[in-house]
C-alpha cells in the first residue's frame, strides 16, 4: 500500500503527521526482525533520522529486533556525536557499519548490451550487482529504506534504489555507476528521473531484489536557516513512491536564476562537510548556474582532507581535479591501473572540475595552500575570506558586497541551481 503525504501548511509536515504515516505503513505486518538503512550524517537534513527513531521505537516496543545499518556508500562511519544528533536516543551500539569493499555479495549482473543501449553507446561493460549480505538475509521480515529525494550529480535524483546499490552496495556497482554518470554527462541528468544510472539501479531492483521485503520512506525536504522542513513523505514498496517524490523535489529543490551567476559563494557547514569528496556538492549543484568566466568561492571551515578514505584521498592528490578530458586520458593510460580500479574516484574528479569554464576557490583552515593548488583549485584562508563574505550575515540568493553582486548558497546539498537562459 502506498502512503503519500504532502504538506498542508507552509511549515511542512510535523512529527505527528510523519509518525502517523509510518505507523500506517507498518499495520498488519508480523515483524520479528527488521533492518533499517538510513542515510549517514551527510544527509542529516533528509529527516531520515526522525523516521528511523519512530520506526525503531515503535517496533522495539512490540518486541521486534531492529538493526540499523547506515547507507554509507564509501563514506566514513557515523561518529557517536553525529549519531546522537541524527538518531536521538537510539543506542550507538545498535549501529552496524557497512564496508563497501568486504561486506557484500554479488546477486546478479546488469548486462553490457543493456548498458550500451541506455548510454547511447558510451559504455560497453557489464556491471556486477553487489549488496550488503544483510539485505539478502531471510531472517529480516522487513527492510526499511528512508532518505531524501533531491537532485544528484551521479543519478539525477537521489535515493530509492540508490540507497541500496550505492549506500550498502559494493565496489563494482559504486565505481561503474559513478563512471557511467560522468561519461554520459551530469548536466544531462541532474534533476531528472529515468537517467542511465537510475536505469541501472532499476534493473537491479526488478531482476534481483523483487522478492525482498523492502519498504521505502522517501522525503522531500528543504532546510531554511538550517531547520528541516519536510514538504512530503512518500512510502511504498515499488517505484511509484519515487516518481511522486521526484515531482515534488523538482518543484522544491531546483532553483532557477535568470542569468548566469558571475560570483557564487557557497558555505559548507563544518559539522557536515569534512572533505572535498563531500564538499564538491558546491561544484556539482551550481555548475549549471555559473556563467562562463565566473567564480565559485567555497567557504569550507571544516574541510580537512580530500577523500573519505586514504585510497581515494591519495588518488585525488595524485591526479587532481583537471577536467573531464584530462581525467579520461589518464584513465586510459595502461600505467594508471589505480585510477581504473577506482572508477568512482575517477568520476568524482570529473564532477569536481569546472572544465575550465569558471574558477573554483576553496577557503579552508586545515589544508595548506600548496595542497589545495596541487589538485587544481585556487586557495584562500577561510578566516580571511569569511570576513568579507560572512555566512552569518549573508542572505540566501543575491547580495551586494562592496558594490559587487554575489549569489550566496548556505547549503549546496539541498538543491540544484540552473541558469534559465541555458536550460533545455
Amino acid at each position: 500500500m502506498d502512503i503519500f503525504c504532502r504538506e498542508k501548511t507552509p511549515e511542512g509536515l510535523d512529527a505527528a503527521e510523519i509518525k502517523a504515516a509510518l505507523l500506517k505503513s507498518l499495520e498488519g505486518r508480523t515483524l520479528n526482525n527488521v533492518l533499517i538503512l538510513p542515510p549517514d550524517f551527510t544527509r542529516f537534513h533528509s529527516n531520515a533520522g526522525l523516521i528511523t527513531q519512530i520506526v525503531y521505537h515503535e517496533l522495539t516496543a512490540k518486541g521486534c529486533n531492529v538493526d540499523i545499518m547506515p547507507a554509507l556508500g564509501t563514506h566514513v562511519p557515523v561518529s557517536k556525536e553525529q549519531w546522537e544528533k541524527m538518531f536521538g536516543d537510539i543506542p550507538y551500539n545498535k549501529m552496524i557499519v557497512h564496508n563497501w569493499r568486504t561486506d557484500v555479495e554479488k546477486i546478479g549482473e546488469v548486462p553490457a548490451e543493456y548498458l550500451e543501449e541506455i548510454t547511447e553507446g558510451l559504455w560497453h561493460d557489464s556491471v556486477s550487482v553487489e549488496i550488503n549480505r544483510r539485505v539478502m538475509d531471510e531472517k529480516y521480515d522487513l527492510i526499511v529504506s528512508p532518505g531524501q529525494v533531491v537532485p544528484h550529480e551521479v543519478i539525477g535524483m537521489a535515493n530509492h534504489s540508490k540507497n541500496l546499490f550505492v549506500g550498502v552496495g559494493g565496489s563494482d556497482m559504486i565505481n561503474k555507476s559513478h563512471m557511467v554518470g560522468a561519461v554520459y554527462g551530469m548536466e544531462r541528468m541532474m534533476g531528472r528521473d529515468n537517467t542511465p544510472v537510475r536505469k541501472i539501479f532499476d534493473y537491479g531492483m526488478t531482476h534481483f531484489l523483487k522478492n525482498r521485503p523492502i519498504l521505502f520512506a522517501l522525503t522531500v525536504c528543504t532546510a531554511p536557516g538550517g531547520n528541516i522542513k519536510t514538504h512530503g513523505l512518500f512510502i511504498g514498496e515499488d517505484r511509484k513512491c519515487l516518481e511522486e517524490a521526484v515531482k515534488l523535489a523538482q518543484e522544491k529543490n531546483i532553483d532557477f536564476v535568470e542569468k548566469g551567476i558571475k560570483k557564487c559563494v557557497v558555505y559548507l557547514d563544518p559539522s557536515e562537510f569534512k572533505s572535498t569528496w563531500l564538499g564538491n556538492k558546491a561544484v556539482y549543484r551550481t555548475r549549471m548556474a555559473i556563467a562562463d568566466g565566473g567564480e565559485l568561492l567555497i567557504l569550507a571551515p571544516g574541510v580537512e582532507r580530500f577523500g573519505e578514505d586514504d585510497v581515494v584521498d591519495g588518488l585525488i592528490r595524485k591526479y587532481g581535479y583537471r577536467g573531464r578530458l584530462t581525467t579520461l586520458a589518464e584513465f586510459e593510460k595502461p600505467e594508471n591501473s589505480d585510477l581504473r580500479e577506482n572508477m568512482g574516484a575517477a568520476a568524482h574528479l570529473i564532477h569536481g572540475s569546472s572544465d575550465g569554464r569558471f574558477s573554483i576557490t576553496y577557503a579552508v583552515r586545515d589544508i595548506s595552500r600548496e595542497e589545495i593548488e596541487s589538485v587544481g583549485y585556487k586557495s584562500a584562508s577561510y578566516d580571511e575570506l569569511s570576513k568579507k563574505y560572512d555566512p552569518s550575515k549573508l542572505s540566501y540568493g543575491y547580495n551586494t558586497i562592496d558594490g559587487e553582486e554575489i549569489y550566496f548558497i548556505p547549503n549546496p546539498a539541498l538543491g540544484l541551481w540552473i541558469n534559465r537562459e541555458k536550460f533545455n
